[in-house]
C-alpha cells in the first residue's frame, strides 16, 4: 500500500497525531470540565496539574484517575456531569493556529495523515464536523474502539490498514501517554509543549522533537518527516 517511490517521503509514511492539545486547543476546557464534574459529585476537585495530566487517556479511566476519592458507583454520574459540561463548551474550542497549513502541506507531500486519540468515536467525528476537518484525515482509531493510551494497538491498527512498518511511523502528542503509546508500538515520536503535560516529563521517553508551537512543529516535519 506504499505510495509510489518518488514520491515517498523522506522518513515517515503514516504521521498519526493526538487530537485535544496537539491539534485542538482544548486542554484548559477539559481540565475545566473535569474539575466541574468531580465537583458536581461531591469529589475533591483535582488541581489542574491533576486534572490535565489525565487527557488522552480513555474517558472513564481519566476520571477515575482524575477522582481517586470518588467510590466506583459515582462513576456512571461523574460521566454524565463531564459530558454535560464538555457538551457546553465545546464550540469554546479551536484548531491551533497553523494546524490547517500544516495537515495540507504533509497531504501535499503524500503522507498518510490519521489521529490516534483518547476521545470516543462519537466525540471524535464531532469534533472533525465541528472543525470542518472530514476528509484531511486517511484513518483514526479512538480509546472506544481500541485500547487506551499508552497500549499500542490505536497504532497498530493503524500500521495494519495502512501497510506501513513501526519505523515508519510517526506519532505526534502532547502527553507521556502519546509518547509511551509510540514506543510501546515500536514507532518515532514527536511532543509538543502547548498541551497538557509539562515538558520536563518527555526527554525520558525519547521523542525525536520537542515542538513549542505549531510552528516548530511545522518547520520540524518539513525538514525531518
Amino acid at each position: 500500500m506504499y505510495p509510489p517511490e518518488s514520491s515517498r517521503p523522506r522518513q515517515f509514511d503514516l504521521i498519526a497525531f493526538d487530537w485535544d492539545g496537539t491539534l485542538f486547543d482544548s486542554t484548559a476546557i477539559i481540565t475545566r470540565c473535569i474539575q466541574w464534574a468531580v465537583q458536581d459529585v461531591g469529589g475533591q476537585v483535582p488541581s489542574d496539574e491533576q486534572a490535565s495530566y489525565v487527557i488522552g487517556m480513555a474517558l472513564m479511566p481519566a476520571l477515575a484517575h482524575a477522582a481517586p476519592d470518588l467510590p466506583s458507583e459515582k462513576y456512571p454520574q461523574l460521566l454524565e456531569r463531564y459530558r454535560q459540561h464538555y457538551l457546553a463548551h465545546q464550540n469554546d474550542i479551536s484548531l491551533f493556529k497553523g494546524v490547517l497549513d500544516m495537515l495540507a502541506d504533509l497531504r501535499a507531500r503524500h503522507h498518510w495523515l490519521a489521529v490516534a486519540t483518547g476521545k470516543s468515536r462519537r466525540g471524535l467525528d464531532e469534533a472533525l464536523r465541528c472543525a470542518d476537518l472530514k476528509g484531511i484525515f486517511d484513518g483514526s482509531r479512538t480509546a472506544d474502539e481500541t485500547a487506551g493510551k499508552p497500549h499500542p494497538l490505536m497504532l497498530n491498527e493503524l500500521m495494519r490498514e495502512f501497510g506501513v512498518e513501526p519505523e515508519r511511523t510517526l506519532m505526534i502528542g502532547d502527553t507521556t501517554h502519546d509518547l509511551q503509546m509510540a514506543r510501546n508500538a515500536c514507532c518515532a515520536s514527536v511532543a509538543v509543549s502547548y498541551g497538557a503535560h509539562t515538558p520536563g516529563s518527555f526527554p525520558a521517553l525519547a521523542p525525536r522533537f520537542i515542538a513549542h508551537s505549531v510552528g516548530e512543529l511545522h518547520d520540524w516535519l518539513k525538514t525531518n518527516a
